[in-house]
């Protein structure tokens, strides 16, 4: 068989059917949801059942025939497991809406500004699909992106816009709109990192010293991540953000020893890291703080680790099977729609269906490796990598620290969290994700057997593989 021969003997199937299939599954998982909480909290089927179960499909079908229209051979799964997850978010953030306006808090819409911002989402999903039609494109952004990155991190320190919530300042004040700007900067970061990595990796993974049956990189080879250690710091120190801090750390080396294949780099992480979180505790009093909670939690209730206890309380009497929608006191949880909206879903749905988001995260992760390994060029190998660390990092970030496996960050949870900046990012990489297995499962335009040129296609394009 030809070299031709052999690259075309296997054809990805489109599978546009079987992901609307998953799709009406995944409408099923979200409407019966809040349909669910309505029973259980008010003893009736919403009123609005037909007008929001009607938005909410509307938006999966038009995200669903953008991918059939521009993407046709792009990952089947990863729409309807993000569709079923939000779905799920949505019905659970209306539950606590219902207990916040009997008990008179004053702002009980989270559920309907999230499905805003959902909506936001969509558009943002089907605009990057129509608008980019190659993702190696965004290679030629590196350092653009690298600079705004950077640019949207330091936002929050502006004297006029910045914002200060709960210690923590991430955040930035305009026309009347909240924004976290560091969930747009991890997009940007992540193109960064792979079209930088992409570019220097043949030198990044030179050996240096040999150390206990590990390579260590060269010291003139440590810049790049001396520099997204300090990057980090500068969140962890100026920012009060040990989330953030760990979560572009991590990603950056996921993504360095990837690319390089070098273990040792590995090894030097790990030392920034314990080094880092050392002086950390020692020095930042928020840090330290988190760390004594999280040890001895119940020394300091009902003060500041009110939130974990709470959550620990309401996620033992949840049980297996959980209490039903509206049998628990997720309210109790001060940010149950926020960082602690897995608490509540433990509380009234139970460990299985804990188990079941964790398996759909673990799903959204694999799907991404997957489409990682069958990329035909290194930056969509790499693009791939970080977002699938994104999700990873974060997932295990905020499941633990509710959990109590190790300290709180204040991540959010993706697309199941109340958050505007963080749902909207969320989807946008989603739809880079199937803009990558698109080009990667498409296939490789035909040879004409007579003259050795490309045969005539609508999507004939030059692949050069790696």
């Amino acid at each position: 068989m030809t070299q031709t021969g052999a690259l075309m003997g296997f054809v990805h199937r489109r599978r546009r059917g079987a992901e609307l299939f998953l799709l009406l599954l995944a409408l099923v998982v979200g409407i019966g949801a809040y349909a669910a909480v309505g029973l259980g909290v008010e003893g009736t089927v919403p009123a609005d059942i037909v007008g929001y179960g009607g938005w909410l499909a509307g938006l999966v079908v038009a995200a669903h025939v953008a991918v059939r229209i521009v993407a046709p051979y792009a990952d089947p799964v990863l729409l309807p497991l993000v569709a079923a997850l939000n779905g799920l978010g949505l019905a659970v953030i209306h539950r606590l809406d219902l207990t916040y306006e009997a008990i008179g808090r004053t702002n009980h819409t989270f559920a309907t500004q999230q499905l805003t911002w959902m909506t936001l989402g969509v558009v943002l999903f089907v605009a990057t699909l129509v608008l980019l039609r190659d993702h190696r494109i965004l290679q030629r952004l590196t350092y653009t992106s690298g600079l705004a990155g950077i640019a949207l991190l330091v936002l929050p320190f502006l004297p006029v816009i910045g914002k200060d919530i709960n210690g923590a300042k991430i955040w930035i004040n305009a026309a009347g709109f909240s924004f976290q700007p560091g969930e747009v900067a991890k997009v940007l970061l992540v193109i960064a990192f792979a079209g930088y990595l992409v570019q220097h990796r043949d030198a990044l993974a030179l050996a240096g010293r040999r150390v206990v049956f590990v390579d260590l990189p060269r010291g003139r080879d440590l810049g790049p991540i001396l520099a997204m250690f300090g990057v980090s710091m500068m969140i962890l120190v100026l920012q009060n953000d040990l989330g953030s801090s760990l979560l572009f750390f991590g990603l950056f080396l996921v993504m360095l020893y990837v690319a390089t294949e070098r273990p040792g780099w590995l090894v030097v992480g790990a030392v920034l890291f314990g080094a880092g979180a050392l002086a950390a505790y020692t020095f930042v009093g928020n840090v330290q703080n988190r760390f004594n909670i999280w040890l001895h939690p119940m020394d300091y209730y009902p003060g500041t680790s009110f939130q974990p206890v709470e959550a620990m309380f309401g996620m033992g009497w949840g049980g297996l099977i959980g209490r039903g929608f509206g049998g628990g006191m997720p309210e109790r949880i001060i940010y149950a729609e926020a960082d602690y909206i897995l608490a509540a879903i433990g509380e009234e749905l139970g460990l299985t269906a804990v188990m079941a988001v964790i398996v759909c995260y673990g799903l959204i992760v694999e799907r991404a490796l997957r489409i990682a390994l069958i990329s035909r060029d290194g930056f969509g190998k790499l693009l791939a990598v970080g977002f699938a660390s994104i999700v990873a990092l974060q997932v295990f970030v905020v499941v633990g620290g509710v959990t109590g496996l190790i300290p709180l960050t204040g991540l959010t949870t993706p697309f199941l969290s109340y958050g505007g900046s963080s749902l909207v990012a969320n989807w946008v990489i989603i739809a880079l994700l199937m803009r990558i297995s698109d080009h990667a499962r498409r296939p490789i335009p035909r040879m004409s057997d007579d003259t050795g040129e490309m045969a005539d296609s609508e999507h004939t394009q030059v692949v050069k593989l790696q």
